[in-house]
């Protein structure tokens, strides 16, 4: 017996309410659907967090920038009427790198002629096998697998030939992806970077994927993109984590702890690994499984801490730190926007990565409290050890997510497995940013893979 619209509670259940699955929820409820969104959470945002501190002052606890060819995004924020404002880089930048510790400006950083030329030939066969690589195929031709079945550690093995230029680039893996070169398979590696335009543009600030902030923080993008989806007919529940769903022939079941839902068609808007979780009846196929159960999340602990003055500045320094030691592996100047240019405090954020923030996620917020801050001393002197205020988020420990930015694919994962990454099932679609196929892992991608994942559901209907 066939199941009517009449018959069941909702056309669409989306599992998610970061961006991604929020656009979904918008792109859908404003074409008359009828839309529920369960976050398990009791917020909503995702991998987008924003708190405030005790002087009042609001800090990105989870992804804060966005850059000049992230159109999506940009053209999110026109519409909510959200400003942007400049990532401030003006100023010496530090690197620390294999026991040497030097200044400059701009994004070449001195390593000495030989590392120089070492690193920028890297960049450029990078960047033309990533142009090689389509980000939106996710069938892997025999050619390819052979860039699959090596990590990114083992590429630079064999093409870096400088110790320094390694270390930098070691460095880079560790910034983008809060991972280590050997996590994570070189094609993998491509695929991100094509969908990207370009390595430089992950790494840069200035016209980078770091040139700008959100005033207000992206929990306001958000929370103003849900007003949206609700006022076109979407219910947005919060602390309504799914358990199971029930995929049947002609409508599915959607599960928490307290109700059951029935939809037409579901939209999954979580990172593969976090969608594991989920109960799922009858099973996905095997090849879906197996992708979700390895896709590990990057690790960060993401630390803002808080001063009276940017003090750094008057020192001519921007604050932008990056190097090989520990707990941190870089920083950056997160003071707050003033209107009139004249901050009244200043920030310095800062992030433990890879197998440092795994190591450290087990030590305490004390003690990484009291190395965070020792560390900014060493870089930027002793009053780094006196904010007025400290804020962490340990993103190993999230209960939801168990890690950030994005998931990760190891080598051989994506050549077995990659064409189940956002192939629909039946009547179970994917979302989240890690399905886009441009600026995959970044907020710009969720928004990219949200529109796609609603365009099939719409497509169905």
């Amino acid at each position: 017996m066939s199941v009517s619209r009449h018959d069941t509670e909702y056309d669409v259940c989306v599992i998610g309410a970061g961006l991604s699955g929020l656009t979904a929820a918008r792109e859908l409820a404003r074409t008359g659907q009828r839309v529920i969104v369960l976050e398990a959470r009791d917020r909503i945002g995702g991998r987008g967090f924003t708190v405030t501190s005790d002087d009042g002052t609001t800090v990105d606890v989870g992804g804060q920038w966005v850059g000049p060819s992230q159109h999506k995004i940009l053209a999110l924020l026109k519409e909510l009427d959200i400003e942007t404002y400049k990532q401030y880089t003006q100023g010496k930048h530090l690197l620390d790198i294999n026991g040497r510790q030097t200044q400059f400006t701009g994004s070449i950083p001195k390593i000495g002629p030989a590392a120089l030329l070492d690193l920028q030939r890297v960049i450029w066969k990078v960047d033309r096998l990533a142009r090689s690589v389509n980000a939106n195929e996710t069938h892997i031709s025999e050619k390819l697998a052979v860039l699959d079945n090596i990590t990114v550690a083992g590429w630079m093995q064999r093409h870096v030939f400088s110790k320094t230029s390694r270390a930098v680039l070691t460095a880079a893996v560790n910034a983008v992806f809060a991972a280590e070169p050997e996590e994570m398979s070189f094609l993998f590696f491509l695929q991100y970077v094509n969908s990207a335009g370009g390595l430089m543009p992950l790494i840069e600030s200035e016209n980078g994927a770091q040139d700008s902030r959100v005033v207000g923080g992206m929990s306001n993008v958000a929370e103003a993109l849900a007003e949206k989806a609700e006022q076109h007919g979407a219910m947005i529940l919060r602390n309504s984590p799914v358990t199971k769903v029930f995929l049947k022939a002609d409508h599915v079941r959607v599960l928490t702890a307290d109700n059951v839902y029935g939809v037409h068609r579901v939209i999954v808007a979580m990172s593969p690994r976090d969608a594991n979780r989920i109960d799922w009846q009858p099973a996905l196929p095997i090849a879906k499984r197996r992708l979700m159960k390895n896709m590990p999340m990057g690790s960060v602990i993401k630390t803002i801490a808080i001063y009276p003055t940017a003090f750094w500045r008057q020192q001519g320094l921007s604050g932008e730190m990056v190097c090989d030691r520990e707990p941190l592996r870089m920083c950056f100047d997160a003071t707050p926007y003033s209107k009139n240019g004249e901050p009244t405090h200043g920030a310095l954020v800062g992030f433990m990565l890879g197998k440092e923030a795994r190591h450290w996620s087990e030590q305490g917020p004390e003690k990484r409290r009291a190395a965070v801050l020792n560390q900014l001393a060493a870089y930027f002197g002793d009053k780094a050890k006196q904010p007025s205020d400290y804020i962490e988020k340990d993103w190993c420990a999230d209960e939801w997510t168990e890690g950030c930015y994005t998931g990760l694919m190891p080598a051989g994962l994506l050549s077995q497995y990659g064409e189940q990454l956002r192939k629909p099932h039946q009547r179970i679609h994917w979302a989240g940013t890690e399905t886009a196929s441009e600026w995959m892992g970044y907020f710009d991608g969720a928004i990219q893979a949200g529109e796609r994942a609603a365009a099939e559901v719409l497509s169905k209907l």
